[in-house]
């Protein structure tokens, strides 16, 4: 035992003792490895334990297998794993900008079990979101091992999140896209390097565990420029169904809350069994939805307009329950299924409102719907263009896909400016994005911005002794404070007194508790800088008083937040 702890304290020092972009790049590629480590075995595992449970959909209480599920993933990770439901992703973005990157260490496989019992029961939902909750919480806890300032640490958490990604499609640049998209915010040379380390060994154990295969085969498929018109319209309809997905997710997230008096695993068992119900009549609803999707790619989906435009409605219904209720886990492959639903759809209407036309097959335009679905849900066209070129190997349509891509998304966020993930954040009023004053202030403790060189008056005092106290202080701001308990009271700012401080005939007949303003705004050590700047800008002062528990702490100026803010914005840079 002693012998491994002296190798591990000398493999630390090693570390330590190596430029910082190489260390950061080495322990990016072990992050990267465990990422992909992690994805691999929640794809075996849900593999097996679907094939498994596949068998007893057939009987009678099939239809009460989802909702078992459910309640069995809201159970564990409520009581057991002490997690709160979602999929994740948004506590991942909240470590990082809030946090310093922090997350437990039980993080890193609580929501890969939650998942496994969602989905391979035939929740609606992907395994996507889980894994990137897992490689973010081990990327984590490897730069804790190694002592590594907070910065680096976030930096692992997203290598960690693009890893499992990248490990879980076979998509690095679609890993890395994610990442620097949605879960860091920013495209940095800084960042770019450790991440794409990660992302590649993430690929390359997965390719080594499972082989290098795409998710989805397609064949290879041909346009004109003519159709470059037809992708256009299809992104008016992928951005629409994207918003409908996200809120019918909302909506149902919503209407489940009214039923707060009853209990979570009650509600998602409830989610779970409308959705086992659904499956009966659609089968193509249930699970991940990689089995429409692929042979909707293929032009192998059952005939008729009807049944698919029913296939879609299903896959979106079934995933809003399954999400919505308390189910666990992602929407990537869900706006998958729902992409390649949509794209076949449109071009069913197409070849019936233009017949003598000669379009390209419906696997075309379901690749398209993939991309233009994927793009709006996640406000990332980037991810979107990488996953879709790369999970289906069509490098040929690069074109119409960026155009889908982007269109869709620029179309959806008129509806839904923010991301789904950022959305959650952001009504918790907790998004933060690199490079914003939210995000620099907050990253200012107010504790290192008091200012200490203050001078207290008391209510009783004249105006000839605050006088002596004037002398004194380069303060225009004065703290009243009770003299037998040192209670906060109000302030006297020397705006307040200036009119009587030169007129020998108030020296002895004016109090402190005269001219003191008893309402004058103060802040707390607990609040946000941002709310305390906005404050001081609405009632147009420069310092207020820091109270905690009825004692001033010391003052808050303007100066100083503004020296702060620009040497943490250097920092930064």
């Amino acid at each position: 035992m002693g012998g491994i702890r002296t190798y591990s304290l000398l493999f630390r020092r090693f570390f330590l003792n190596l430029d910082d972009r190489l260390r950061l790049i080495l322990i990016a590629l072990v992050v990267g490895c465990f990422g992909g480590v992690a994805s691999c075995a929640l794809n075996e595992t849900l593999d097996m334990v679907a094939h498994w449970v596949r068998d007893f959909r057939s009987c009678w209480y099939g239809p009460f297998l989802p909702g078992v599920g459910a309640a069995l993933s809201f159970v564990f990770l409520r009581y057991i794993a002490k997690e709160g439901k979602g999929h994740g992703v948004p506590e991942v973005i909240y470590s990082i900008t809030r946090r310093g990157g922090l997350l437990r260490f039980r993080s890193s496989y609580t929501r890969l079990v939650s998942c496994l019992f969602t989905i391979a029961s035939g929740g609606s939902a992907g395994p996507e979101a889980p894994v990137v909750i897992s490689g973010g919480a081990l990327g984590s806890n490897i730069a804790s091992f190694f002592h590594l300032k907070e910065r680096q640490r976030s930096v692992l958490v997203g290598c960690g999140a693009s890893a499992a990604i990248a490990a879980i499609f076979n998509a690095p640049m679609a890993g890395i896209a994610f990442t620097l998209e949605t879960i860091l915010g920013e495209w940095s040379q800084v960042n770019l390097i450790p991440i794409a380390t990660a992302s590649v060994a993430g690929t390359e154990v997965s390719r080594l565990l499972h082989g290098d295969q795409i998710p989805f085969q397609s064949r290879v498929l041909h346009f004109e420029a003519k159709d470059l018109l037809a992708c256009a319209l299809l992104a008016l309809f992928t951005a629409a169904m994207a918003v409908v997905l996200i809120r019918s997710l909302r909506l149902v997230e919503r209407r489940s809350s009214r039923f707060h008096r009853l209990p979570g695993w009650a509600i998602a068992l409830a989610g779970g069994i409308l959705v086992g119900i659904i499956g009966i009549w659609m089968p193509f609803a249930l699970g991940e939805g990689y089995e429409p999707t692929r042979l909707a790619i293929g032009n192998l989906f059952p005939e008729g307009l009807a049944f698919v435009a029913f296939a879609l409605v299903a896959k979106v219904v079934s995933t809003s329950l399954t999400l919505g209720t308390g189910g666990s886990g992602g929407l990537f492959a869900p706006c998958l299924g729902v992409g390649a639903l949509t794209g076949l759809s449109f071009h069913r209407v197409l070849t019936q409102v233009l017949p003598r036309e000669m379009w390209p097959e419906g696997g075309f335009f379901s690749l398209l719907g993939m991309a233009g679905v994927m793009s709006s849900v996640l406000q990332a066209p980037m991810t979107g263009i990488f996953l879709i070129v790369e999970i289906t190997g069509g490098y040929d349509l690069l074109v119409p896909v960026v155009l889908v891509a982007v269109l869709s998304a620029t179309l959806s966020q008129f509806f839904e400016p923010h991301s789904v993930y950022h959305q959650e954040l952001l009504e918790r009023g907790e998004l933060l994005r690199p490079r914003t004053d939210a995000r620099i202030l907050a990253d200012l403790e107010i504790w290192e911005l008091l200012e200490r060189d203050f001078h207290k008056v008391s209510p009783e005092m004249t105006l000839k002794e605050f006088r002596k106290v004037l002398q004194r202080s380069r303060r225009d701001l004065f703290p009243v404070v009770e003299n037998h308990t040192g209670n906060y009271l109000g302030s006297l700012a020397l705006d307040e007194v200036r009119p009587y401080i030169f007129s020998s005939g108030f020296y002895d007949q004016l109090l402190v508790e005269e001219v003191m303003d008893r309402e004058y705004p103060t802040a707390s050590p607990e609040e946000e800088l941002g709310e305390i700047l906005e404050r001081m800008n609405e009632k147009d002062v420069a310092t207020v008083p820091v109270v905690m528990d009825g004692k001033v702490l010391g003052l808050l100026s303007k100066a100083t937040i503004l020296d702060h803010y620009r040497w943490e914005l250097m920092v930064q840079e």
